[in-house]
């Protein structure tokens, strides 16, 4: 069925060659499961796949400015399920990226329950759902060495972004301080080392902890560093420094935020708006939070169980913004945002708040 889903791509990239100069080779991607997306330069999609602890940096072809029209798609996983020729109960839409070479619209999807087989679906900015195929297409693969719990463990990859020449991926490993990120050069070595432990404290908790998984990050310069701002569950904001990240060390990030329990963050974008730099944040339990960054280089770190559970760097939370699944900015003034429903999901732009 996955080969057949695959082969059956109503996108074909026909300007696609062999990218040599990013290291990559025509075949088939063999994606067996994804669970987070990223984009590089010149439309290269990378992809992870838990399953296989593997990620994979496939050429979409997709590389040229399109429209500026917004996007709005009301019941998009059916016209999603509908392109996978089955219905939207049956998919799942784990991650959604705006290809900024093109401005189209790239969803990671499951088909089936479990692991399930694995789609990546385009919405063209005509609002055109289609399949992008993963076979004959330029692509590269670089796999995980030591992923967590072998090579089933969805949190083996929970989160990706690619800032200067390198991907950063998040996710768990299974060494004694399993909460990890990984710089993987690009284009990809022909094997990657076993990334850098994270250590925080979290103060809702209070307690370290070396094995809880960074949810979802964003690159910022913070004090003028290469950074990235981190979410745990429930919700510390930790600061990670890019030069920090070195193979098979361990590294103490500093929590600047605690941002409520009982919560799991789920998609960040870092935008600006009157001058001003500011994170948005979609929660599963606490809604949509707009966290003001000038306040991120000077921030004291919590080192301690603080009074309430909520402390560190303020947040004011959109009211207006309910039910936000996942988040990507559509450009330097907009966001696009998967919203549930009581009939499904819809897919809508929004001015950035």
């Amino acid at each position: 069925m996955r080969s057949m889903l695959l082969a059956a791509a109503v996108l074909v990239a026909t300007t696609a060659t062999t990218r040599a100069d990013v290291g990559l080779t025509k075949g088939t991607a063999d994606v067996k499961s994804v669970s987070a997306l990223a984009f590089g330069p010149k439309g290269v999609l990378f992809i992870g796949d838990p399953q296989s602890a593997a990620i994979f940096a496939v050429d979409t072809g997709d590389a040229s400015p399109t429209s500026d029209k917004a996007v709005n798609i009301e019941r998009v996983d059916a016209k999603v399920a509908a392109a996978l020729g089955t219905t939207e109960k049956d998919v799942r839409i784990n991650d959604l990226k705006v290809n900024p070479a093109s401005g189209n619209i790239y969803l990671a999807v499951t088909r089936g329950t479990g692991v399930g087989t694995p789609a990546i679906v385009r919405i063209t900015r005509s609002d055109a759902v289609e399949v992008v195929s993963l076979k004959d297409v330029p692509y590269a693969k670089v796999t995980i060495p030591n992923p967590a719990a072998g090579k089933g463990a969805t949190t083996a990859i929970t989160n990706m972004a690619f800032l200067g020449g390198k991907l950063y991926v998040a996710g768990l490993s299974n060494e004694q301080f399993a909460s990890t990120l990984r710089a993987i050069p690009f284009p990809f070595p022909k094997e990657t080392d076993k990334g850098t432990s994270i250590e925080i404290f979290h103060g809702a908790h209070n307690a370290i902890e070396t094995r809880a998984p960074i949810r979802t990050f964003v690159p910022y310069k913070v004090g003028g560093a290469d950074t990235l701002m981190a979410a745990y569950t429930c919700t510390p904001l930790v600061k990670v420094p890019v030069a920090d990240l070195k193979p098979g060390v361990k590294v103490v990030g500093t929590t600047i935020a605690e941002l409520g329990n009982r919560n799991n963050p789920i998609d960040m974008i870092v935008y600006t708006k009157d001058g001003k730099d500011y994170i948005l944040m979609a929660n599963s339990a606490r809604g949509v939070m707009k966290i003001p960054a000038e306040g991120f280089a000077t921030a004291t770190p919590i080192v301690s169980k603080p009074a309430g559970e909520i402390a560190g760097v303020k947040y004011e939370t959109v009211s207006e913004l309910k039910d936000v699944m996942q988040l990507d900015k559509l450009d330097d003034a907009r966001a696009l945002i998967l919203v549930k429903t009581s009939a499904g999901f819809d897919l809508k732009t929004i001015p950035l708040p």
